[in-house]
């Protein structure tokens, strides 16, 4: 492979896994974590199973079928890629209205300066990348650069926090608490919406596409789905080595509360560095991954894609500095991407046996067979979280 292709295949890994790695990642590990203990490694577990076959399933078939999503889905039923594209791009601009809220949050710890400010600040950096004339390796570049940097402060504050490890893995075979909420919010946080098509759509605009290319695709795919875990497990661990130790995490910034008691005040700047990495890079892939659902719609969206993604994210910023930060919606918007998936994932499936989309592809049993599981599992999930929620026995 060409070093260019290898420089597009790990930026769009990056760019899923940066995507998923958001404000509202953060927030979830951390509830969830003080709510479930050791046993929320056995949810991160399933979720990784989950998350794998999904992405698969989802990237190999957009690669094949050389199209984006919303044109499959619009194939296989008339009218279908249109409803998939509202829900995708609803959820994608709830997210970025919790991203700006984080990466300005982030930079409120780090500079001083308000949260509101740093909302704006961090706008205007993701803008500039959109505005950059290479725009789509400056996204690469952007995705890489900042992913690592979020694992390389988990890692650190999961080293200091000293975890029980011997407990999180007896606890992640052998649970003793389980939570469908948890499940389907993790699931869909990783996975859900916009997030499991923004890699496969980056690699459609750089031009890696077709059955030549499906190994590549699905060690992209694996690779994304690979740096998301590794990030959620690191936070796991740090969470689970705070809380083992007696601290009790603050419900109003439960992530924050992580940092803070691992390692004091330098903790907390961490934690402003890693919030801010977490929602300006998650802003760049979801105003990138959104937008891409409709621009092939019409070819003025086409024409002038970049000052639409340019929009998004003003219009992301201002609704935030309007309403304020919006912590509960970083854990709801989580779950309602859990809803979205089984569709998303069953219409690809179904796209997969159509041959006027995938031509002469044959898709391996086993991997359309986990397909049908996961939806079915995702549905079945959906079905408890509603029960649970509403408190129906």
């Amino acid at each position: 492979m060409k070093k260019y292709n290898w420089s597009v295949l790990i930026g769009a890994a990056f760019l899923m896994a940066t995507s998923a790695i958001g404000p509202g990642f953060l927030t979830q590990t951390a509830v969830f974590t003080a709510q479930l203990g050791a046993s929320f490694g056995f949810v991160i577990l399933l979720s990784i199973i989950l998350d794998t076959i999904a992405q698969l399933n989802i990237w190999r078939i957009i690669a094949v079928a050389d199209q984006p999503a919303q044109e499959i889905a619009n194939k296989v039923f008339p009218g279908l890629g249109y409803f998939i594209s509202f829900l995708v791009f609803l959820g994608g601009m709830a997210f970025n209205i919790g991203n700006i809220a984080g990466a300005g949050l982030g930079l409120n710890v780090l500079l001083g300066v308000s949260v509101g400010q740093g909302a704006i600040m961090s706008a205007i950096i993701a803008i500039g990348i959109f505005v950059y004339k290479e725009a789509g390796k400056a996204m690469d570049v952007f995705a890489k650069i900042f992913g690592g940097l979020k694992i390389l402060l988990a890692l650190f504050v999961a080293y200091i926090s000293k975890p029980p490890l011997a407990e999180a893995v007896i606890r992640s075979v052998n649970p003793t608490h389980f939570s469908f909420t948890a499940v389907l919010t993790i699931v869909g946080g990783t996975v859900g919406g916009y997030i499991t098509f923004a890699g496969a759509h980056r690699l459609l605009d750089a031009g890696m596409a077709g059955k030549e290319n499906l190994s590549k695709v699905s060690r992209g795919a694996l690779g994304a789905i690979g740096l998301a875990s590794l990030m959620r497990i690191l936070l796991f661990i740090a969470a689970f080595g705070v809380i083992s130790a007696g601290g009790k995490l603050n419900p109003d910034n439960p992530a924050a509360s992580i940092f803070q008691l691992a390692s004091g005040a330098f903790g907390y700047k961490l934690f402003g560095l890693v919030m801010f990495s977490a929602g300006i890079s998650s802003v760049v892939g979801s105003a990138y991954t959104s937008v891409s659902f409709i621009k092939s719609f019409h070819p003025v969206i086409l024409k002038f894609n970049g000052q639409i993604i340019i929009g998004f994210i003003i219009i992301s910023c201002i609704i935030f500095l309007i309403i304020g930060k919006p912590v509960k919606t970083l854990i709801t918007v989580g779950a309602i991407n859990g809803f979205i998936l089984p569709l998303s994932l069953g219409i690809m499936l179904l796209a997969a046996y159509r041959s006027k989309i995938v031509a002469d592809y044959k898709q391996p049993v086993w991997l359309t067979i986990a397909g049908v599981i996961v939806v079915a599992t995702m549905t079945w999930m959906s079905y408890g979280a509603i029960i649970q929620v509403l408190g129906i026995n």
